[in-house]
């Protein structure tokens, strides 16, 4: 009896563009969220990847310039249907988060304020925690195989949340487990290293072509969570050219928060308000361009590292931090995600799906009824 035959190549690119589709509207809460919805669709759902090798891109895109849940994408795509699946997987988890930036861009513009999203976000943040919280449970019975690695976990969680660079972190990480377990005296050569921005020449007033740059300079070299992001954008925004405000800025947070899909997105928020559609396009291509390049060219060599005791070592020392990283940053969600009776009730519930193989997004959409029911409390 035959097996089920594999799918084609336009049938895996269809999915690929359901999948990302789907993950781009309903993929609140950052890159840890992003990553753990991830992993319930192409690991548990689909079994189109292993967790080790969804840990392995995990500590892979951690290295990389730009948005790491974006970069994700493409490289399940890639894996899944060549270089015609990067492009569609990365494309279909931007797209309907720019869509949703651009009608309260114009709506911010046009009224001069935009829904804030806090009843939406109320009921969804729990369901969120729960997904990224059985997300690390797989992950770590991977990743954290040995004293070691679990140490490097711990200790990089414990060295982010008291101001630690994640760049840095996972370099050592990589580091510690290389030298411990293969005993090489330089194993930090495999280690890329994060080269200063570049300065932009100031520019008189807004323009494409010096708006184009800001943001490609930003997808480029930019390490680190979105948040990252507009520290880098406000000095050269607000404080060297002065087309934005921080009152402007604090509203682009806002936009981000409340929308699905890459942070990075706030690009176009930031590009429509300063140009219209013509800026809002062309912030949103610099800042995701290197992202298809970096992807593109680290994609086949990423096949490889585990093939060499040194560089499995390294990557290995790379994934213990970064699901270390992941934890902090997903008990810092909780903190403030779960805060009463409701929301204990909805982590414990969403916990339980999950249990079951409830899909992710019919988690996320019973999040968004309650919360809008309830309303958001009054209070911190």
């Amino acid at each position: 009896m035959r097996g089920v035959p594999d799918p084609s190549r336009s049938e895996r690119l269809r999915e690929l563009l359901a999948v990302f589709g789907m993950l781009g509207v309903i993929g609140f809460g950052g890159p840890a969220a992003h990553i753990a919805l991830m992993r319930r669709e192409v690991v548990e759902r689909r079994r189109w990847l292993t967790d080790q090798q969804m840990i392995d891109l995990v500590g892979i895109t951690n290295l990389i310039p730009g948005p790491n849940s974006t970069e994700m994408a493409m490289h399940v795509g890639r894996l899944r249907a060549g270089g015609t699946g990067l492009v569609v997987a990365g494309l279909a988890f931007i797209v309907p988060a720019v869509a949703i930036i651009l009608a309260l861009a114009w709506a911010y513009v046009t009224y001069g304020s935009t829904p804030t999203g806090e009843a939406l976000l109320y009921g969804i943040k729990p369901v969120v925690v729960a997904i990224v919280m059985a997300a690390l449970v797989a992950f770590a019975r991977t990743a954290l195989a040995g004293p070691l690695r679990i140490a490097v976990a711990v200790a990089a969680a414990l060295l982010w949340a008291i101001g630690v660079n994640e760049l840095v972190l996972l370099a050592a990480g990589a580091i510690a487990v290389a030298a411990l377990r293969v005993g090489t005296r330089h194993p930090w050569a495999a280690i890329g290293i994060v080269a200063p921005a570049a300065a932009l020449g100031a520019a008189a007033s807004v323009n494409l072509l010096t708006l184009g740059a800001v943001f490609l300079k930003a997808g480029a070299l930019l390490y680190g969570s979105g948040y990252v992001l507009l520290a880098f954008l406000r000095g050269d925004l607000v404080l060297r050219l002065g087309w934005l405000t921080d009152a402007q800025l604090l509203d682009a947070v806002a936009i981000g928060q409340v929308t699905p899909g890459p942070l990075f997105t706030t690009a176009t928020f930031i590009g429509y308000v300063l140009a219209g559609v013509p800026g809002a396009l062309v912030a949103t291509v610099a800042i995701f361009a290197p992202a298809f390049v970096f992807v593109a060219l680290i994609g086949p060599i990423a096949e490889r590292l585990r093939e060499r005791a040194l560089t499995a070592a390294l990557l290995d020392g790379v994934n213990a931090a970064a699901l270390g990283l992941m934890a902090a940053v997903t008990a810092q969600l909780a903190a403030s995600a779960v805060r009463d009776p409701l929301t204990v009730a909805l982590l414990a519930g969403s916990g339980l799906a999950l249990w079951w193989r409830v899909p992710s997004v019919v988690l996320v959409a019973a999040g968004d009824v309650i919360g809008v029911l309830a309303g958001s409390p009054v209070g911190p």
